[in-house]
């Protein structure tokens, strides 16, 4: 398969005033490079404040790039602004990650979708009106739906909208910003298969942001982690797993509950010691050096790169 997105080297920094009136730049995305193929769900994780939804919301231009490259079809999109920018941002949707505030309470569904679809064509009214009919029944809605507002429905019935609002576009990627995240634990399994079944009828390439390391194991090819703005490890699904190269996947994989307390065992657990690094401050070696228990001299003074373990298996600096 061929590459839908190449990111190389992508940094995303913000400049924000700190006490004082003193300027500080905080270092959300600081170098990430991998490749998302046609067709394929590649899934992201890491702990909170990792840079995981600004890593998926620079790749589709809600965020202004640093530096590095995003490549789209092997067309750079970093640099691109205006009617060049917008021919992309067409092809790029989001599935935001709570269903209630990402819905304007004054529309009702029909202008929700609607406007998505407005946006990047011109339909005439029976057309559009067919569109937004056809999405909703795809996401599992129905046409009496169109003329209800947001508070008339659940959280897994708002997200299906949010869906519906993404794709009624025919978009070829969409970020998948923790769609699940909000849901109940009933209604998680029912959307993630949703959005499965619609990648395989619309030939639909995902990004999937989440917290849920079993959730992401279940719909993604590959993973890749992510630690305090960079990548740590890609793998396979399945080998990342079974063989996580890197100490801080080797951790957050032995952080997922185990249903059976027979075979719980609490030495299993791997307790990282101390707090991420704080992402305005600058270090010149690896992120993760002060929590790793196998951090050695170069860790210190070497920044993190990716280096193959077993075929398409990769990890950063590990010993």
């Amino acid at each position: 398969m061929s590459s839908l997105i190449e990111v190389k080297d992508l940094k995303k920094y913000f400049h924000l005033r700190g006490t004082l009136g003193k300027a500080k730049v905080v270092r959300s995305v600081d170098g990430v490079s991998f490749s998302i193929e046609k067709g394929e769900t590649f899934g992201l994780v890491g702990e909170s404040g990792c840079g995981k939804t600004t890593l998926g919301r620079t790749i589709t231009r809600l965020y202004e790039p640093t530096s590095g490259q995003i490549l789209f079809e092997g067309t750079d999109i970093a640099p691109l602004k205006g009617k060049s920018l917008s021919v992309y941002k067409r092809r790029m949707q989001t599935i935001f990650q709570d269903p209630y505030s990402s819905l304007n309470p004054f529309m009702n569904v029909e202008e929700i979708i609607g406007e998505s679809l407005d946006l990047s064509e011109k339909l005439k009214n029976g057309e559009r009106r067919e569109r937004i009919e056809d999405i909703l029944q795809r996401v599992g809605m129905t046409r009496d739906d169109m003329e209800k507002y947001p508070h008339e429905f659940s959280g897994g019935q708002r997200q299906r909208i949010g869906i519906a609002r993404a794709l009624v576009t025919h978009p070829d990627f969409v970020l998948c910003d923790e769609p699940i995240s909000a849901l109940d634990v009933s209604i998680q399994a029912q959307v993630v298969n949703m959005l499965e079944d619609l990648q395989r009828e619309m030939g639909l390439t995902y990004l999937f942001v989440a917290h849920d390391l079993s959730m992401v194991r279940h719909i993604s090819r590959r993973i890749a982690v992510m630690y305090a703005g960079h990548i740590v490890e890609i793998s396979p699904a399945g080998e990342l797993y079974r063989h996580p190269a890197h100490p801080y996947t080797q951790a957050l994989l032995s952080a997922i509950p185990i249903p059976n307390p027979k075979t719980a065992r609490e030495s299993s657990r791997i307790r990282l010691q101390g707090d991420p690094p704080d992402p305005a401050s600058e270090y010149p070696g690896c992120p993760f050096a002060s929590r790793c228990p196998r951090c050695s001299g170069r860790c210190l003074e070497q920044k993190p790169v990716l280096e193959e373990v077993s075929g398409s298996h990769f990890a950063a600096c590990f010993e």
